[in-house]
């Protein structure tokens, strides 16, 4: 094969386990708690401090949260957290609120702008209306690796655990102001753009290399970022992107999304626990996906060979039991054990029942707004959804 291109050169310097969070964040007017297009406005007046940490997303009302690099997970929840209220603080006194989840109740297409930016204008020209539905968020979760083989080979791998992940982050119910009967209206409404999903099984790097160099070479976008599958390669970084999650209201799920991505990462390059059927089956991988995108946790997960199915919360448990050991290897097993949390409390069950009461969908970004820069700390009172404020 000739030369790799400069996009596809790896790092030296990449260490494996490493950890970066990303999560998209909404701009909302706290007057109507409606979104607020006002991304143009925003990036200018922030800090120093924030600056280098959030950039402009495809539309004008949603920016995107990036920690630094770190070793545990502890300590990039950590920064996130300080990230948020810096950015809370900093956003008061130009009017305006934030809050984080799959998708805003009440947005609707037609009041959608594209923000200004170099990147946001290729988006555009390339999906043209498409870049103006609905404004999506999503929690994307890089894992270091030390060298592209392995990187492949764990992205490969990684692919198998998609429909669990989006089944437990699933935040996204409501759409157009209206209850979408999904977990995740999300996921297919992020599905119109092209080169999401997730991808195929490669043989190799530099069979990677070669797919999206013919891609990037006629023309089709200009760099491999443009790629937005599920789970993706990021070379600059020396990194596997997990993409498939719904951003999370609460920084106690994110916490515990990102030691399950790290502790599964570890799992899978040292044990390969993922079964070669699974793997080798994208028309299962795919329905699965679904499946969770439809009905979140509470799905029941096809599996080849076998005609009965796996439901979610069984197939999360058992994946926690494994992880385990390489949780206490990496130093995130308190944060693992969150999971458990998670899969009892559906982010996209807490919205619903905010969305049922009195406030009506309003409540529902009153509430994610409220929660932004909630301090990690122990769940509510039973009954009580996380990141939602006690009554009385």
């Amino acid at each position: 094969m000739r030369a790799r291109p400069e996009w596809a050169r790896w790092p030296e310097a990449a260490r494996d386990w490493t950890l970066g969070v990303e999560e998209e964040v909404m701009l909302l007017d706290p007057g109507s708690w409606n979104l607020a297009q006002t991304i143009d406005d925003v990036l200018p007046a922030l800090s120093p401090r924030l600056a280098g940490r959030v950039s402009a997303e495809t539309h004008a009302a949603a920016l995107e949260l990036a920690t630094g690099v770190h070793v545990t997970v502890a300590a990039a929840v950590c920064e996130l957290a300080a990230l948020r209220s810096a950015l809370q603080a900093e956003l008061r006194p130009l009017g305006h609120a934030v809050a984080v989840a799959g998708t805003h109740p009440l947005a609707r297409a037609g009041d959608i702008l594209v923000a200004s930016g170099a990147r946001q204008r290729v988006v555009y020209e390339s999906m043209r209306e498409l870049a103006r539905r609905e404004p999506t968020f999503a929690l994307h979760v890089h894992v270091g690796v030390a060298g592209p083989e392995a990187a492949l080979d764990l992205a490969n791998r990684l692919r198998a655990h998609v429909p669990l992940l989006l089944a437990l982050s699933a935040n996204s119910p409501y759409w157009r102001g209206s209850d979408s009967g999904l977990a995740s209206a999300r996921t297919p409404l992020f599905g119109a753009f092209p080169r999401v999903g997730i991808p195929r099984r490669f043989g190799g790097y530099d069979d990677w290399v070669s797919c999206v160099a013919t891609l990037i070479d006629a023309g089709a976008f200009p760099e491999p970022t443009f790629l937005w599958w599920d789970v993706r390669l990021q070379p600059r970084l020396g990194t596997v992107e997990v993409r498939v999650m719904d951003a999370q209201t609460s920084l106690r799920d994110v916490a515990a999304l990102v030691a399950l991505v790290q502790a599964v990462a570890r799992l899978e390059r040292e044990e390969r626990y993922a079964p070669e059927a699974l793997l080798d089956a994208p028309e299962v991988l795919e329905e699965n996906r679904f499946l969770a995108a439809r009905d979140g946790i509470d799905a029941r997960f096809v599996m080849p060979g076998s005609r009965g199915r796996v439901p979610a919360r069984e197939a999360a448990r058992a994946l926690v039991v494994a992880a385990r050991p390489h949780a206490a290897a990496l130093g995130c097993a308190r944060e693992l054990e969150l999971v458990e949390e998670l899969a009892a409390a559906a982010p996209a069950e807490r919205q619903r029942a905010l969305g049922r009461g009195a406030g009506g969908l309003a409540s529902v970004v009153q509430a994610a707004s409220a929660a932004f820069a909630r301090p990690l700390g122990p769940p509510e009172r039973r009954g009580v959804p996380v990141g939602v404020p006690a009554a009385g």
